[in-house]
């Protein structure tokens, strides 16, 4: 029986490994919607298909795993900010070009590894402005659609037990339970149109001060408006501080490749399937351009 070369089969390993870290960092990464900041169109649990050379590359870019956060998310279950390290900050992007008005993007607060997920309402040069909970761009109000009722199945990972969505949650005569939340269509200038979620006013993110965009920062915003931590948010509060450099823009969300409705183990593969949600694979998340 021939020896096994170890050190050929370590040289293998290793090239399979870098080439894995190299797609993640240059092409496309997965991404896992942790938070309902984004809803009615992304749910806590879909998984995303993230491009990483939408918009060029920068020091947010690489992906380097950090073996200690890995180790305390899978076998201690704590909290962490992200599996992996960033690279020191610098200024500019490798073949860098901005979002669109609309594109949903993966951003990294300043100063953290941790990765956001938000829509890109406002560039460089846009005077923009939140009044009663409508965006203003260059002194005119974007254009909102009317109050419409969308209920989105209660389930593990969408339990709608925050305090906000009270008023919005039934029960049927079968036992299940949904929230109706109200939603509303908007519509960018170059007419690139989403829905967002509007529970009220809100003085804590309903209110941003006029503001220009300076250059190379883009605003974002979540569109569950009155619950994300966004470019309308103090960094004190976890949220972008006002407008993001763009070198912390870390890709463009493209498709979701798979949802899970919590109901799974990490440790069981075989209870994923029965956790899948149905119908949203392969549901694009670039904006409409039909209104």
């Amino acid at each position: 029986m021939p020896k096994t070369d170890w050190k050929a089969e370590a040289k293998s390993i290793g090239l399979l490994l870098l080439a894995v870290l190299g797609f993640h960092s240059f092409i496309a990464k997965p991404f896992y919607i942790p938070s309902e900041s984004m809803m009615p169109g992304l749910l806590v649990g879909d998984q995303l298909v993230v491009s990483k050379f939408a918009y060029g590359y920068s020091y947010v870019s690489p992906t380097i795993p950090n073996p200690v956060n890995i180790f305390r998310s899978l076998v201690l279950r704590q909290t962490v900010d992200s599996w992996a390290f960033q690279l020191p900050a610098m200024k500019g992007r490798l073949f860098g070009s901005l979002p669109e008005r609309g594109d949903v993007v993966i951003a990294s607060p300043p100063g953290k590894s941790q990765d956001y997920i938000k829509r890109a309402i406002g560039l460089p040069g846009d005077r923009i402005e939140v009044r009663g909970g409508i965006v203003i761009l260059n002194g005119v109000p974007v254009k909102r659609g009317p109050v419409t009722l969308r209920p989105i199945p209660v389930d593990a990972d969408e339990p709608c037990t925050d305090p906000k969505y009270a008023d919005y949650r039934t029960a049927a005569a079968d036992g299940s339970v949904t929230c109706a939340l109200p939603v509303v269509r908007e519509t960018l200038p170059n007419g690139r149109s989403y829905d967002t979620i509007d529970l009220g006013y809100d003085p804590t993110v309903d209110d941003y001060p006029a503001t220009t965009i300076p250059a190379g920062h883009v605003f974002l915003m979540g569109d569950n408006r009155d619950n994300s931590a966004d470019s309308r948010v103090a960094e004190a509060q976890g949220g972008l501080g006002g407008p993001l450099p763009w070198e912390n823009l870390g890709g463009r969300a493209e498709f979701i490749s798979f949802s899970l409705d919590g109901s799974q183990h990490w440790y069981n593969p075989f209870s994923w399937f029965g956790a899948l949600r149905g119908g949203r694979a392969g549901t694009s998340l670039h904006p409409s351009t039909k209104g």
